[in-house]
């Protein structure tokens, strides 16, 4: 089987970092495969470290001419069996061709840059319902779940390094500093879990208004703003429970890394937790917007040991049994050698 991969995008985001992880899984057993990438993409790199062919080019808009001019020569050059196109730029630059023609949804785009497509993957089982409530055919919709990066950590992140205690309830928070994640709900939330700190790693225009609320709630010397970091594995490692607070969250891979690294999860009740959080027994819930709701949550979880366990433990047997490399490789596997012609 020939797979040709198109990602669009060259920011980084858990679409990318999730493109490159499969992309990697799908040249270590053996599938023959070309990336073609965004100009500027980080993940080029690594994919030619690992052997992945790479090609690039501008995708400057869906649809884009140019672009899809050299797509179509660099398809009709590799004469793959399946195209798989991630979100609507990579989509819309898409030419018809002789191949099967796939697109992989990670949130609840617009259906008319997908119109060509053959098949739709959605990566979580309501983007899958989403797909056929807006018309497309249900035997055309997939659901494949997302990955993390299993790797172990090298060494946890020391907690002296970022002026932390050891001895003090550590919560860590990952991703882009924007609304949907609900940070500001979250850091509400921490004034009201005493002596809990918190890392909240990423970076985005919600910096500023963040910092500041933090510190006009006196929580400056509980809250570390990490930027961007790579080393989710480590951070995780020196963590007690990872914090998930979004107001919107098509999936949430957050969620995914803290169970792989059997942290006990809390997180806001959007449609991605939702659909993954067995409330009680791999996570706790809390209602979208309430800061007090989320602070018991929270307290609850450091203040019963039993409890911190019980949903670690039972996160890591949902991550091993449906979300692990392994099983998620598999499903691709399977699902390519169904549709392939």
């Amino acid at each position: 089987m020939r797979l040709l991969q198109i990602m669009a995008s060259n920011k980084r985001g858990g679409a990318e970092l999730f493109f490159a992880r499969l992309s990697l899984a799908m040249q270590s057993v053996g599938i023959e495969q070309c990336a073609v990438l965004r100009q500027g993409a980080d993940c080029r790199a690594e994919l030619h470290e690992h052997g992945v062919p790479t090609v690039t080019l501008p995708f400057w808009w869906s649809g884009e001419p140019l672009t899809k001019w050299l797509l179509g020569r660099q398809i009709a050059e590799f004469s793959p069996d399946i195209v798989l196109s991630w979100m609507s730029r990579a989509a819309g630059c898409c030419p018809p061709g002789p191949f099967v023609n796939v697109a992989r949804l990670g949130g609840y785009y617009n259906l008319k840059y997908y119109r060509h497509c053959d098949h739709l993957i959605g990566n979580t089982p309501d983007i899958v319902r989403y797909l056929i409530e807006s018309g497309w055919p249900a035997a055309r919709a997939h659901y494949l779940p997302n990955f993390v990066d299993e790797s172990p950590a090298n060494a946890k992140v020391d907690r002296a390094s970022l002026g932390t205690p050891d001895n003090v309830p550590l919560l860590l928070a990952l991703g882009r500093l924007h609304d949907d994640k609900a940070f500001d709900v979250l850091l509400d939330a921490l004034a009201m879990v005493p002596d809990a700190y918190l890392w909240l790693a990423g970076e985005g225009p919600l910096y500023a208004k963040l910092l500041a609320q933090s510190q006009a709630l006196g929580l400056a010397e509980r809250v570390r703003f990490l930027g961007w970091r790579d080393d989710a594995g480590a951070l995780l490692e020196a963590s007690d429970i990872l914090v998930c607070p979004s107001r919107i969250e098509p999936l949430g891979n957050v969620i995914l890394e803290g169970w792989a690294k059997r942290r006990p999860v809390v997180a806001g009740s959007s449609k991605g937790p939702v659909g993954l959080i067995d409330h009680g027994r791999n996570g706790l819930l809390a209602p979208l917007e309430n800061a007090a709701a989320l602070a018991d949550a929270l307290n609850a979880v450091i203040s019963d040991a039993g409890l911190a366990e019980s949903l670690a433990s039972g996160g890591y047997q949902a991550y091993m049994t449906q979300f692990s490399r392994q099983a998620v490789v598999d499903r691709y596997l399977q699902f390519f050698a169904r549709i392939a012609h």
